[in-house]
């Protein structure tokens, strides 16, 4: 509904809509890309097109929110081979009927995205595999961000009977219904599994999510994008990656009004992009030491040994050690610190003493037998079903799909630097802790080069910051979904404007939302053990799940 196209060319438009043409009801432009409105009854048609024929294998996001005279679904597709091929499809309901044809026969991953859809915003999905509550408990009464939705009306949580998940297929004395959590050490966060076991061997799981949820996607949207949304990203993913967080809202409300960083500030931020990197990474690898073979004395104190190390650093940048605030937008909030050549002193510092660390990482880690037999060829995701559920990050890496947006949708520094992207092809849980480690050594060959850059970078030409409006007012029925590679994977914000200077929809993809729905495909015919160092291997944390 904007007035340009930023995401594809002209005759990348017409390729994608050429096989979908006679479904198309009318065509809008979103900041980032083309996009169709399709008919509620001719979803599953026009998505199985656009994946077979057009290529668009990626369901990067589902956004789902009610107008005063219609309800609306929007489909953001991607391509795997190159994310930069795009296309929203927007399917509208009427405000008496909010029903739509499901798109989860096509794209598994918009399963428990329609959940959410039709927990929070009321939308029916027929064909939907098990359309029921995501995040809120099935007693709820009513849709909290519908319209019409009376925030006073009481609501009686009943208490149920644990349920067997394959209650009419698997019958006799050997099975047994396990809850996991939702507090538990080895569940990352607060996430309840109910699992079925079958003997000793895990029948099926299902992961249910909602304990957290904090409504950070409503507060976003009641507050101003200039200056009072930024400090909220940074609590969507407290292992450490709060600065690509930042990134993630700073680069989808610059394209939304059209703000030029200055290169200088692109380079800083590249370079606290990957320090975020490797907080998580260390994070993950040290707890994943924990989940495995409990192993506390050595890994697990190193990697929190590391982080310091990086969060020293960062706090002088930034002045804080977790909850950075440090991205604005049009650039960053201040200049590097002085002296400039102690600050760079101590970055060469890590840097150095880096490889040293990470090998004695490699000994006690993947060259140690028991973690090999815990995690070689055990929770395995192969990268068809990868693509399926929509992971990105080190999780789709680790089954060898080479995607990675720093690369292929280039943003910040990135395509001016010498790097490359890591992938392995197991599968399996030791692939992708071997994916984090790699990645902590590209990213460290990043830093270093944004380094050598920012200590020859002339003073007269340090510009931290566009000359940014006091007041952004985005024109209304604009609509954007940007996504930058975090720690983690692919993280994406969608946005709509009224008008105002407040986001009438503010949507957050998190990638550890598309990953925990995968444990049910990774753990069947595995061990309770397994399902340990899987989850593990998904490294979710989530609040970037339950946003």
């Amino acid at each position: 509904m904007s007035q340009t196209v930023a995401g594809a060319s002209q005759a990348t438009h017409a390729d994608l809509l050429a096989p979908i043409r006679e479904y198309v009801v009318d065509e809008e432009t979103h900041l980032n890309a083309p996009a169709v409105v399709v008919r509620a009854d001719e979803v599953q048609t026009v998505l199985s097109t656009l994946k077979a024929e057009a290529g668009l294998d990626h369901c990067a996001c589902v956004t789902a929110q009610e107008y005063a005279d219609r309800y609306e679904t929007i489909y953001h597709l991607r391509s795997y081979d190159d994310p930069t091929r795009e296309l929203s499809v927007v399917v509208p309901t009427t405000s008496d009927d909010p029903t739509s044809e499901s798109a989860a026969p096509v794209y598994p991953t918009a399963a428990w995205h329609e959940r959410e859809a039709y927990d929070l915003v009321g939308i029916h999905y027929e064909d939907h595999p098990n359309l029921r509550r995501l995040l809120l408990p099935e007693t709820w009464q009513g849709h909290p961000l519908s319209r019409d939705y009376d925030q006073s009306q009481p609501q009686i949580v009943t208490y149920r009977e644990h349920q067997r998940l394959l209650e009419d297929e698997r019958t006799g004395p050997d099975r047994m219904h396990l809850n996991m959590g939702p507090h538990h050490p080895s569940t990352h966060g607060v996430l309840h599994l109910n699992i079925e076991l079958d003997g000793e061997e895990v029948a099926a799981v299902d992961p249910d999510i909602g304990f957290i949820h904090r409504c950070e996607e409503q507060m976003c949207q009641s507050k101003t994008y200039r200056h009072q949304i930024m400090p909220y990203p940074d609590r969507w993913d407290w292992s450490g990656a709060g600065l690509l967080n930042e990134w993630a809202y700073a680069r989808a409300a610059e394209d939304f009004v059209d703000i030029e960083v200055p290169e200088y500030a692109q380079v800083i931020r590249t370079m606290c992009g990957e320090f975020s990197r490797i907080l998580g990474h260390m994070l993950a690898v040290a707890t994943y030491a924990l989940d495995v073979v409990s192993e506390f004395t050595a890994v697990f104190q190193w990697g929190i040994r590391d982080r310091e190390i990086v969060q020293d650093i960062l706090e002088d940048l930034t002045g804080q050690r977790l909850m950075f605030n440090y991205f604005r937008l049009g650039g960053v909030a201040w200049d590097l610190p002085e002296p400039r050549e102690t600050f760079f002193e101590n970055i060469r510092e890590f840097l150095d003493g880096l490889p040293e660390k990470l090998g004695e990482y490699h000994d006690m880690l993947t060259s140690n037998e028991i973690i090999q037999m815990r995690t070689v060829d055990t929770g395995y995701l192969d990268p068809e079903t990868a693509k399926a559920y929509g992971c990105t990050g080190p999780v789709a890496r680790g089954s060898g799909v080479d995607y990675d947006l720093r690369r292929d949708d280039p943003y910040g520094y990135y395509d001016e630097l010498d790097w490359s992207v890591v992938t392995e092809d197991g599968g399996d849980n030791f692939s992708r802790l071997l994916v984090r480690m790699r990645e902590v050594e590209e990213s460290a060959k990043i830093i270093e080069q944004c380094v050598d850059l920012l200590e020859e970078w002339p003073e007269d030409d340090r510009e931290i910051q566009a000359n940014v409006p006091r007041t952004i007012r985005p024109d209304p029925d604009t609509e954007i979904y940007r996504a930058v590679e975090s720690a983690k994977g692919e993280l994406g914000i969608y946005m709509c404007s009224d008008g105002t200077d407040t986001p009438a929809r503010f949507k957050i993809r998190g990638p550890s939302f598309s990953h925990v729905q995968t444990l049910p495909e990774m753990a069947r015919g595995e061990y309770i053990p397994d399902l340990v160092a899987t989850i593990g291997s998904l490294d979710p944390i989530m609040g970037d799940v339950d946003r």
